[in-house]
């Protein structure tokens, strides 16, 4: 419950997804990219050129035939006349659609992508498979904590019970003559203490029960009830040696390194390769139209059209760039050694965590069976106690502090029962058992 309703895991969920967006994004650089393109223009003026006008050819021809003037005079080329006339050549309606075609052949950076794409999605499941086992020690530590608390708080009920029961026999011996008026009070007092630490008891179940909710994402207006009970027994069971020979490989941390270390050694690949080439082919195919309507012969169109293809290849060879991919390449090398540094330090840290949780699993287990001895001790003294005060040969400070004794068993009792849970889930996470 907790797994599926965690929104930390529900988020990173998410990031797995987008990742696997990104990733196809990726891929789609690598096919063909197809755009197509159009456009419509109107000149309200046109734009013009001077273009020169000249007859001298026909004086040239005119002078070489040897034709004259109505004078009689020989033509000559001098009386050839120049002059400058404003012309357009553009049409005052265009039209222009086209479609290009891009293919990229080889470019270094996007091949190391698609190759470490699946290194990305690995290192994000290892991302959440960590989030789920820091879920998981949560809500077992927010489990136990409710279970123990309530079984305290039925213990403490029934010692209120037992007083409660000891008090009406005291009043008995009162009223026969056998019991002192302080005795009552006295009783008393343990009576409200143990009342007051039952209440106290039932708001730490309470808060616990709420942290648990919290733990499991559910909302905290909702009844939970717990269906299993503590078996102290299945602890003593965990006395266990440290296993030589771990794997770290069952530590989600490591998992979670191993797959950073693969991309960081893709990025060094991907820095590496910057120094080679890009090569792309291309192909464009255009088709324009003019209008105008004052070149147009008689009965044809004023439409002019005209097709335009290409096709080509280009590559770009980075020559010199200041070292800048140079230090690129060592900011990515060095990067990869703080993950081998990591990886080592967690390694260490795991050591360390394995050591303490099973030399800490021993004391709350050693520390567990002397609070049992104390609690049948001290039932054993309450109840000759008990017997010795009903026979008149006890006093009641002495039954009230047996009582005392008693209560102060139990509670040591459970403090080292719950540090035994405690205990267990720290071994089962330093295992990566979660």
């Amino acid at each position: 419950m907790a797994l599926q309703n965690a929104e930390d895991i529900k988020n990173l969920k998410l990031d797995l997804q987008i990742q696997e967006l990104v990733n196809k994004e990726v891929t789609g650089s690598v096919l063909p990219q197809v755009t197509g393109s159009g456009q419509g223009t109107y000149y309200t003026n046109l734009p013009q050129i001077q273009f020169p006008s000249s007859d001298f050819s026909i004086y040239e021809v005119l002078a070489r035939e040897g034709v004259k003037d109505q004078n009689g005079n020989p033509i000559n080329t001098g009386n050839a006349s120049f002059s400058l006339q404003p012309v357009s050549f553009v049409a005052p309606l265009n039209f222009q659609f086209g479609l290009s075609v891009n293919q990229m052949l080889f470019q270094p950076d996007i091949f190391i992508a698609l190759k470490a794409k699946n290194a990305v999605i690995d290192y994000s499941k290892e991302n959440i498979k960590s989030a789920e086992e820091k879920i998981k020690e949560a809500v077992e530590k927010a489990y136990y904590a409710v279970l123990i608390a309530d079984k305290q708080k039925t213990i403490l009920e029934e010692t209120k019970t037992r007083l409660d029961k000891t008090a009406s026999d005291m009043k008995i011996m009162f009223e026969n003559g056998f019991a002192e008026k302080l005795d009552i009070d006295k009783l008393s007092v343990s009576q409200n203490n143990t009342t007051t630490a039952i209440n106290q008891l039932a708001n730490a179940t309470n808060i616990s029960k709420t942290l648990l909710k919290n733990a499991l994402g559910v909302k905290i207006s909702d009844e939970i009830v717990l269906t299993e009970n503590l078996d102290p027994s299945e602890l003593q069971g965990l006395m266990i040696s440290r296993p030589d020979g771990f794997d770290y490989e069952q530590r989600k941390e490591i998992s979670l390194l191993n797959s950073a270390k693969t991309l960081q050694e893709l990025d060094v690949e991907r820095q590496k390769a910057a120094y080679l080439p890009t090569v792309a082919a291309f192909y464009q195919f255009q088709r324009a139209g003019q209008r105008n309507a004052s070149f147009a012969a008689p009965g044809t169109s004023p439409w002019f059209w005209f097709t335009t293809g290409l096709v080509g290849i280009s590559v770009n060879q980075p020559i010199f760039d200041g070292f800048q991919k140079k230090y690129k390449i060592g900011q990515a090398r060095l990067k990869l050694e703080k993950v081998d540094n990591s990886l080592s330090q967690v390694k260490r840290a795991i050591d360390m965590e394995q050591d303490i949780a099973f030399h800490s699993l021993r004391n709350a287990l050693l520390n567990l069976e002397v609070q049992e001895r104390n609690i049948e001790l001290a039932k054993e003294v309450f109840e000759t106690t008990s017997k010795k005060y009903e026979s008149g040969l006890g006093s009641s400070f002495e039954l009230i502090q047996a009582d005392t004794e008693l209560q102060r068993a139990q509670g040591s009792y459970f403090q080292a029962l719950y540090e035994g849970y405690l205990a267990k889930t720290a071994v089962n996470k330093s295992l990566g058992k979660l």
